[in-house]
């Protein structure tokens, strides 16, 4: 019994470190209105703002709430998103940023009153896909896992089972900002809030493959 009460204790404080401490993350284009409450960051997203760079637009805008910490090498990121969405391209999600010409943004993006499950890869230029969804979720999970020089994105609806809605490139080997985005390109602002952000470290790949290789024989 006592061993059982260690695990479980041990399994419960592992559970409790992988949620990162949202009072030590920082701001890139602090919105007016925000919160920090039990771990969970609300916000009221800043009006006319958003993130995109030149195609099919013709513009480029940088001006949205991002809420982040910087990591390095390899990494699975992943939050529990809830939104007000009222305007077309209501948007929220996750972010990871190298810099202003090269990010992945994913989330929840509101689009002729459904919501979609939106991701946006910029290399120089933004593209954009979406995948609509037949209901509209209270919640949504997002996840985003950085391998080598790609990062994954997945859904879910309940933290157990993830789908994958796209797969990009992001240069690795180098640090980037990982965190909490929410844009409002076309309306007055909306209530988001984000709850459970964890980033868990993921041992690098490669050196994974030459520690195999090079495995000592003693």
């Amino acid at each position: 019994m006592k061993k059982i009460l260690v695990g479980i204790f041990s399994l419960l404080l592992i559970q409790k470190t992988q949620a990162q401490s949202l009072e030590k993350l920082q701001w890139f284009n602090e919105p007016e209105k925000w919160s920090i409450k039990n771990n969970a960051l609300s916000m009221f997203v800043t009006p006319q703002s958003d993130y995109w760079r030149i195609s099919h637009y013709g513009f480029t805008v940088d001006d949205a709430p991002f809420y982040y910490g910087t990591y390095g090498g390899e990494f699975e990121a992943k939050v529990k998103i809830t939104g007000e969405y009222k305007a077309r391209f209501d948007q929220m999600g996750l972010m990871i940023r190298i810099d202003q010409e090269n990010y992945i943004k994913a989330g929840i993006e509101f689009v002729d009153g459904k919501y979609n499950l939106s991701t946006v890869v910029t290399h120089k230029t933004s593209d954009w896909s979406v995948i609509t969804l037949d209901k509209t979720p209270a919640f949504v999970w997002i996840k985003a896992v950085r391998r080598l020089d790609a990062v994954e994105v997945f859904y879910s609806f309940d933290d157990k089972e993830y789908i994958m809605m796209r797969n990009a490139h992001l240069q690795d080997n180098t640090p980037a900002m990982v965190g909490l985005m929410a844009a409002c390109p076309d309306g007055n602002g909306f209530n988001a809030t984000f709850e459970q952000f964890s980033v868990k470290h993921l041992p690098d790949q490669r050196r994974l493959d030459w520690l195999k290789k090079n495995a000592s024989t003693n």
